[in-house]
């Protein structure tokens, strides 16, 4: 019998080993590095570095100076926020969701946006909320069709959301799905002016949302704060508790809100 040729996925590994050693090289510089110093802390030949050090300035995780010179890029920076942002907002938020959850005995959801979906990061809940269809962490849901995702598309400007509207086709789950663009923006001018959002059961039957934004030290939301529970369990009074922990989330972050004039 024929063996394949596992080459391919050797090689693939040496050049990402390869990456993380020029990387590491650079991370010990605190200025700018010639490609016969990486190459030679590195331990690679110099027109292996070359080739690799070209590709990674391609991507901008290297930053090439001059002819022969690199640092690391900004694209590192632009990752290690984003990762910063979302380990930032899970600390902040872990103890004030505990005790929402407390309080509704209903499940209490943190997301973030990416793309076009949600990624649920973090969720408080308990085998007593009667949910019989609960998102894990890391599972998806699209902008349209949560509460938090709406939260996201009303910060965003017109064009942007009509770009939305087109990429994705406003795609339904349920017959409370909303799927035109028309009723989305009328939707997204109720979040705005009510500063909260809500899913009435448009993702997942017999489930309805509610869910608050967080803001960090400049004022960007950064993460939507939801409640999730059986539509006919869901009570009103819950809104409160859920801006007001969102709120004191969005503070630990530094977020002062603006005074009205």
């Amino acid at each position: 019998m024929k063996m394949e040729n596992p080459a391919p996925a050797k090689t693939s590994i040496q050049v990402i080993e390869r990456m993380m050693g020029l990387l590491d090289a650079l991370a010990s510089y605190s200025d700018p590095v010639s490609l016969k110093e990486l190459s030679r802390v590195s331990g690679l030949h110099p027109s292996t570095a070359h080739r690799i050090l070209n590709d990674m300035v391609v991507t901008r995780f290297v930053d090439r100076v001059e002819p022969g010179t690199y640092r690391l890029g900004m694209r590192l920076l632009e990752l290690g926020n984003v990762v910063k942002s979302r380990l930032s907002v899970r600390e902040a938020a872990l103890d004030a969701m505990r005790a929402l959850h407390r309080k509704t005995q209903q499940t209490v959801n943190l997301s973030v946006r990416q793309g076009d979906e949600i990624v649920y990061i973090d969720r408080a809940f308990s085998e007593r909320s009667g949910m019989q269809v609960v998102r894990a962490i890391g599972g998806r849901g699209p902008l349209h069709l949560t509460s938090t995702g709406k939260l996201f598309l009303s910060v965003d400007d017109v064009k942007a959301i009509r770009a939305y509207s087109t990429r994705t086709g406003l795609a339904g789950h349920t017959r409370n799905s909303i799927t035109e663009l028309a009723r989305l923006e009328r939707e997204l001018s109720l979040v705005r002016a009510r500063g909260y959002a809500r899913d009435n059961e448009e993702l997942e039957l017999g489930v309805r949302c509610m869910a608050a934004g967080i803001h960090d030290d400049s004022g960007k939301l950064v993460a939507g704060l939801s409640i999730s529970a059986p539509a006919d369990r869901l009570q009103e009074d819950w809104l409160e508790d859920l801006v007001q922990t969102a709120a004191r989330i969005s503070s630990t972050l530094g977020y002062r809100p603006v005074a009205a004039v």
